[in-house]
C-alpha cells in the first residue's frame, strides 16, 4: 500500500474533463501501485479516512494519471478543490464487474460483437457495462442495449458511440 498527500485540484478548461475535480497522481507513484501500466488502473485503499475500491485512475500522458473524485466522494471527504488529502492506495485485483445476461446474449447473437466486445481493454468494458446498468426503465435498457451492440458492430469505443448517437 503506497501513502502519499495530495492536493485536490479542478480543471478549469480541459476538453471533455473541463470541471473536474481529481488528485493528480505521478508516474512514480503509480509506478509502485501497477509497475508499466499504461492505461487505467483500479485502485482500492483510503482516502483520508474514506474507505474505497475500485476507483480508476486515468492516464494523463507521460505516465502520470489522475482520481477522479464525483460530487458523492467528496461529499463523503468533506473537501473541494484546493484541500489537501491524504491517500493510502493499492492495485485493485479483486475489482471485477460482471457482464449482464442481457448483453452477453446480445452480443453472442454474432461472434463478431462478442469478440470485438471481449478485444477491448477491461476499463472500456466496464464503462459499457455501468452505463447499460444504470438505465432506470427498460425502455433506457433496451435502447442503451441497440447503441452497445451497434457500437460493436462499427467497433467504436464508448466514447465514439456517445458522440455518433448526438449527431
Amino acid at each position: 500500500m503506497i501513502t502519499l498527500e495530495a492536493e485536490i485540484e479542478r480543471f478549469e478548461a480541459n476538453g471533455e474533463k473541463t470541471g473536474w475535480t481529481y488528485i493528480f497522481i505521478p508516474h512514480e507513484v503509480a509506478e509502485q501501485i501497477r509497475p508499466g501500466e499504461r492505461r487505467s488502473i483500479r485502485v482500492k485503499g483510503k482516502i483520508d479516512d474514506v474507505e474505497i475500491s475500485g476507483i480508476g485512475l486515468m492516464p494523463m500522458g507521460h505516465g502520470d494519471f489522475i482520481m477522479a473524485l464525483n460530487k458523492p466522494l467528496r461529499r463523503l471527504l468533506r473537501k473541494e478543490a484546493g484541500a489537501k488529502a491524504v491517500l493510502q492506495l493499492a492495485f485493485d485485483a479483486d475489482f471485477k464487474i460482471d457482464m449482464p445476461d442481457d448483453l452477453e446474449m446480445c452480443l453472442a447473437d454474432e461472434e463478431v460483437l462478442l469478440k470485438n466486445f471481449l478485444a477491448m481493454p477491461k476499463s472500456h468494458q466496464n464503462y459499457f457495462i455501468n452505463w447499460l446498468n444504470t438505465a432506470k426503465t427498460e425502455t433506457t435498457r433496451t435502447k442503451r442495449l441497440v447503441m452497445i451492440v451497434n457500437a460493436m458492430a462499427n467497433k467504436l469505443d464508448f466514447g465514439a458511440m456517445i458522440r455518433v448517437s448526438r449527431v
